[in-house]
């Protein structure tokens, strides 16, 4: 038996031990003496059911992973949010969760804290943790992984990655596309692990229901040599068929060949095979906790004893709780890779300020020289669907920095693992498509947040042709209003009022960290704006236009966020202020986040900041090319004067676009006319 093998053996085994005390126990983590109701949880919670195949991949990569030479790495990605628990087992073991969180030390005391904090782990949960290895996937839900690890792979000769992917995962687009879509990333290293045993939450999983054959042409099909192993004792002989199989796929994987390893094994396996008489190995009901009450049942706590004396813990433990003989020397040899950034980032000195991009008249002139600025820089890519052209920027769809693929989705993987890795982009698509990418950018968004998770370059989205340009089939601004529905400090929807102002948002998007950035343009503007406020809409996203402006305190304040509120405006305030002699402020919002609450958003106005920008007692009229809603949600009754939101309302079917523009009201006359009603609602009756 090769050594490799008794190693792997040790790890899996400790991992799977760690794990099922997590799910159970409260005491006597070593078994030291006979199990009692008293070490057992009262009511036991979690997820067992991918516990042991996760463990055995997991064990499998960060031994090659030690195998391999220091220069490369290789990286794995947990695409279940239900494998925490093997990634708080092994950290565990490393000393890693010691390093995060000082009370977990890596012994028996230790240990005994963690089964008692599961699955309220000090700031880390049950779930998949961004500050422990295997946790790079910010994404937290199922579907992503792969995508993800193609774009951590993408320019990164140096560095595997490999992405444990469960076969219910397999049925979500986001992965079903990912299998094609490596054809769009060549060169990205990825050793996909498809661990197969069977069932989702409630029924047989599709590729569960596959012979070994139809496993492989499943995989051929798309591009993708397959490996099937079976795994169904945990013995040593599995062990070393797994690891000749795993190393030989990651060595044709560094020569750029698309390789998928299948790991199948039964679920539950190693757990209790029946339960009161009802069948838990290989069924629906090992995905949670097998053993619902072993504090309360005799038979239960039997079985529990059994099952953890299975793994011999007196040979993985010594009696304070320390590695011993193999495990120790397993826990030695693995190598616990995580991202690294791989492209130095521009000094301060190098950087171009917000403002240094004037003068330019259209969208695709703005937007194509700031790209090509950063690519320049290197470490930079630009993901789009099948729309470059559409949006004006088809002059950068041949470029090798620019990756396009018909599956948003897919797409926010790819910038989400590039960012992980320390390195810049964006994506570039159409508002109305936005919507698809919700569930992702919010996932990515709670992660983000959690003590311990990396502070990386923004995620960036550029979104154009929003309905007042293409009515109806491409008109739903709902994307940023359920962004910012969550409320999340560290999101951005900015909204420039022309190409130059456009080009200024995406650069300082680029360069920002620990952000969403959504830039919502309009890909056929061409009006230009004075540009002597710029400066001040970037240092605090907003200012006061003073050529549209009159001295003094206003009687009503204009209020634009984008393109067409800002050029409809510039048309209406002369009317308004003709009309009958109304003082008129008009302001510009760039950031729309700054008509929040300041104890939520960073930018938000204060009641000082309130007076200073639209006027002691003026009426407001906000002109938006989202939601209404967007914006009240924002303001919640904080402005206490007559105000009024002129915004997107979905049209009863397909219409001109003038013909929208005059029905909402976002017209030149319909400006005059809210002027009117908000004006005349403060004149005595």
């Amino acid at each position: 038996m090769t050594d490799v093998a008794v190693l792997a053996d040790a790890l899996w085994r400790a991992t799977t031990y760690a794990s099922v005390c997590q799910l159970h126990l409260r005491g006597n983590v070593l078994l030291s003496e006979p199990l009692s109701p008293e070490h057992v949880k009262p009511d036991p919670s979690g997820h067992w059911g991918t516990v042991p195949g996760t463990a055995w991949a997991l064990a499998h990569v960060a031994l090659a992973a030690g195998q391999t030479s220091p220069e490369r790495v290789v990286v794995p990605i947990l695409g279940a949010g239900h494998a925490g628990i093997v990634q708080l087992s092994m950290a565990w073991l490393s000393g890693e969760l010691h390093s995060v969180r000082r009370q977990f030390t890596p012994d028996a005391d230790g240990l005994t804290r963690l089964v008692r904090a599961f699955p309220h782990v000090d700031g880390l949960g049950a779930e998949a943790h961004p500050a422990l290895w295997a946790g790079d996937y910010l994404g937290g839900r199922l579907g992503g992984a792969l995508a993800f690890a193609q774009g951590a792979a993408l320019d990164a000769p140096d560095r595997v990655l490999v992405p444990v992917v469960g076969d219910g995962e397999c049925e979500t687009p986001t992965t079903a596309a990912s299998w094609l879509a490596a054809g769009v990333v060549p060169g990205a290293q990825v050793l996909p692990v498809i661990h197969v045993n069977g069932f989702r939450m409630g029924g047989r999983s599709l590729l569960g229901t596959m012979t070994d054959d139809q496993l492989c042409a499943y995989a051929t099909g798309q591009g993708w040599d397959a490996r099937v192993v079976h795994v169904g004792e945990g013995s040593e002989e599995e062990h070393a068929a797994f690891h000749e199989v795993f190393q030989e796929a990651l060595d044709a994987t560094s020569r750029s060949r698309h390789i998928a390893v299948f790991l199948r094994c039964t679920k539950g396996w190693g757990g209790p095979e029946t339960v009161e008489g009802r069948r838990i190995l290989g069924t629906p009901r090992a995905h949670k906790t097998p053993l619902s009450a072993p504090g309360r049942v005799a038979d239960q706590l039997e079985l529990l004893e059994r099952w953890l004396a299975r793994y011999a813990p007196h040979e993985l433990f010594d009696p304070d709780g320390r590695p011993q003989g193999s495990l120790a020397r397993a826990v030695a040899a693995a190598r616990w890779c995580r991202l690294r950034p791989t492209h130095a980032e521009q000094g301060p000195a190098e950087r171009r300020t917000p403002h240094g991009y004037e003068g330019f008249g259209t969208f695709a002139g703005a937007v194509t020289t700031v790209l090509r600025d950063h690519a320049a820089d290197g470490g930079f890519q630009v993901f789009s669907p099948d729309e470059l052209a559409s949006n004006r920027l088809g002059g950068l769809a041949n470029e090798p920095w620019t990756k396009e693929l018909l599956a948003e989705e897919v797409l926010l993987e790819w910038l989400a693992g590039w960012t992980a890795s320390g390195r810049r982009g964006v994506l570039v698509s159409y508002e109305a498509f936005a919507p698809l990418l919700l569930s992702g950018v919010g996932a990515h968004l709670k992660q983000r947040r959690l003590t311990g998770a990396p502070v990386l370059p923004s995620l960036n989205l550029l979104l154009t042709s929003y309905g007042w340009n293409n009515v109806f089939t491409h008109g739903d601004p709902s994307f940023a209003t359920a962004l910012l529905a969550m409320g999340d400090p560290t999101v951005r929807v900015l909204t420039p009022a022309d190409p130059t102002r456009t080009a200024a948002a995406l650069e300082e998007a680029l360069h920002s960290d620990g952000r969403v950035n959504v830039v919502v343009a309009g890909k056929h503007t061409a009006t230009a704006h004075p540009t002597d406020t710029m400066h001040e809409e970037h240092a605090y996203g907003l200012a006061i236009w003073p050529l549209l402006s009159d001295d003094g305190e206003p009687d009503i304040t204009i209020v634009t966020a984008g393109d067409l509120p800002a050029t409809v405006a510039a048309e209406a305030i002369p009317l308004i202020r003709e009309n009958r002699g109304y003082r008129v402020r008009a302001v510009n919002v760039l950031d729309l986040t700054v008509l929040g609450d300041p104890a939520t958003w960073p930018r938000g106005l204060s009641d000082r900041d309130i007076v200073q920008y639209f006027g002691r007692h003026a009426a407001v009229l906000v002109v938006t090319l989202g939601h209404p809603a967007a914006v009240w949600g924002l303001l919640a009754g904080r402005l206490r004067r007559p105000t009024e939101v002129i915004g997107w309302q979905e049209p009863a079917g397909p219409m001109p676009q003038a013909k929208l523009a005059d029905k909402l009201g976002l017209t030149p006359t319909g400006l005059v006319q809210a002027a009117n009603r908000l004006l005349a609602s403060r004149e005595p009756a």
